[in-house]
């Protein structure tokens, strides 16, 4: 049956109307079941340091949260793998400064486009990149350890987390700064097994995030210089130099982290998030957690705030980039 003009375009505008609603509806009703927060590395590095201690202080705010490592090509799977998921907010990703960067930039054939597939939600905090030192070798401060560098070529090897990775990017920065290309790099899954490395004296060095497990490292003797790259650094580990205390200002590298969701997912639902990250982020407890793991806690920040950070990163590396290059 031929139906009149006029009740085909009021089914055709209600029809249309129809997804609008049930994104709301579902907006409204979240979240109903446990949040996976995907983190782009293996067990070990700051990244999981700082993905499930959030997860648990969202459970008397948003419900379950559980944690899921997917590691590899310096973050880029993790990160993929959020990009591809459903935009209803129960798959998040724990990202920032490193997979915006490292896919922006230095992928020849990216896995995704970070400002086109991933919406910002709420920044967590900064952590700062460091210079760990195995014990073996004769270097008690930066400009020994690059007067060493330069006197026996070819012998020292640093590990970071992959590729394009901002712990990657660091070393690469150091050995411009310092004049000494002959530091090898050494490319892992993520810093945890790089770290496990340096300790054991498989490689001499390595960069990673300042964290608590990295702090201790250093206090027992296991590592046996670190170079904090930010003066802020110096709140939860006043005895380790910074990057301008050692001698090399132009090493001041500070990672945003913070949590994301795939492009198209309700405004609300991103919102309900960020307050809920902003509520646990309001008690000094959890602050404080967070200073004495080694990270700087990011106050008042909300989708458009990490939009704008992350861009900034990126451009900051562009220009480092075409200067190496």
């Amino acid at each position: 049956m031929k139906l009149p003009r006029r009740k085909f375009l009021q089914l055709a505008a209600s029809a249309a109307s129809l997804p609008v609603l049930s994104h709301t509806a579902v907006a409204q009703d979240y979240p109903a079941r446990p949040i996976r927060l995907v983190v782009p590395f293996p067990p070990g590095g700051a990244f999981d340091a700082l993905g499930r201690p959030w997860a648990e202080k969202m459970k008397p705010l948003l419900g379950a949260v559980f944690v899921e490592n997917i590691g590899g090509s310096g973050a880029s799977l993790g990160a993929a793998a959020v990009a591809r998921a459903r935009p209803d907010g129960y798959t998040i990703l724990l990202g920032g400064t490193l997979p915006h960067v490292n896919e922006a930039l230095l992928k020849n054939r990216p896995l995704y486009d970070p400002v086109k597939d991933l919406d910002p939600i709420v920044a967590v905090a900064a952590n700062f990149i460091g210079i760990a030192v195995n014990p073996s070798v004769p270097a008690q401060t930066l400009g020994e350890l690059i007067a060493y560098a330069k006197a026996n070529p070819g012998k020292l090897s640093y590990g970071h987390a992959g590729i394009g990775s901002t712990n990657h990017l660091t070393g690469e920065l150091f050995k411009l700064l310092a004049g000494t290309p002959e530091i090898v790099q050494v490319p892992y899954r993520g810093m945890g097994p790089a770290l496990t490395d340096a300790l054991g004296g498989q490689i001499q060095m390595a960069t990673p995030g300042i964290t608590g497990q990295v702090l201790e490292f250093h206090r027992t003797g296991k590592i046996a210089r670190s170079c904090g790259d930010k003066s802020e650094a110096s709140r939860a580990a006043p005895e380790i130099p910074t990057a301008v205390e050692a001698g090399l200002p132009g090493l001041t590298v500070t990672a945003s982290l913070g949590l994301l969701a795939p492009s198209g997912t309700p405004t609300a639902i991103i919102e309900q998030i960020a307050q809920a990250t902003r509520t646990a982020l309001a008690e000094p407890a959890y602050r404080q957690s967070l200073i004495e793991g080694g990270f700087e806690p990011t106050l008042d920040s909300n989708p458009e705030k990490f939009r704008q950070s992350l861009a900034a990163d990126v451009a900051l590396w562009r220009r480092w980039s075409n200067r190496s290059g």
